[in-house]
């Protein structure tokens, strides 16, 4: 099971991580490729080999069965290596670009409330919260697991619904 565990969560970290990493080259980071749902898509299509891991490992180790809580034990293995590859990489990311990403976000937030026409006290608070945030994210502490809970929770929803499902040997069986 750790062999399976490993095996389709860094497969599944890979898919996240160049498809990330492609779309910050090719977007410049403006555009669909740069978007939450282009990534959110992506970790969607990637986390599917949760379902196929627990697949593999139910047809070929296990004769064709397998009960629900070791699917699901091994559907989060596999979403926690995919998300401990994201966040490491993500980290290299933020450490080859001087953390510029929380900048860029930060000024984007402001930019954003200012053309909705936020002015006065509103706008200081949207300032304020920004630099706060913007603060908070230099610190390892809060950055890291914000960035495991982008696509971690993914992870879970997709572990329990192939968990629910492959438990069910009737459910895509084992070719004989």
């Amino acid at each position: 099971m750790t062999r399976t565990a490993l095996v389709y969560g860094i497969i599944s970290g890979t898919i996240v991580i160049l498809s990330m990493l492609l779309g910050i080259v090719t977007s410049g980071g403006q555009g669909f490729w740069a978007s939450e749902l282009f990534g959110y898509l992506i970790m969607l299509i990637a986390l599917s080999m949760i379902f196929v891991g627990i697949k593999r490992h139910r047809d070929q180790e296990l004769g064709g069965v397998i009960r629900f809580l070791p699917a699901l034990g091994l559907g989060l293995a596999i979403s926690a290596i995919a998300a401990f590859m994201y966040v490491f990489v993500w980290e290299m990311y933020l450490l080859s670009s001087d953390y510029a990403f929380i900048h860029e976000y930060a000024a984007g937030v402001i930019e954003n409330a200012r053309a909705r026409g936020v002015t006065g006290e509103a706008l200081g608070k949207v300032i304020a919260d920004t630099q706060q945030l913007t603060e908070n994210y230099g610190k390892p502490w809060y950055r890291l697991p914000i960035t495991f809970l982008e696509i971690f929770p993914v992870g879970l929803l997709i572990s329990l619904v192939s968990a629910a499902l492959l438990r069910n040997p009737k459910i895509l069986p084992a070719r004989s």
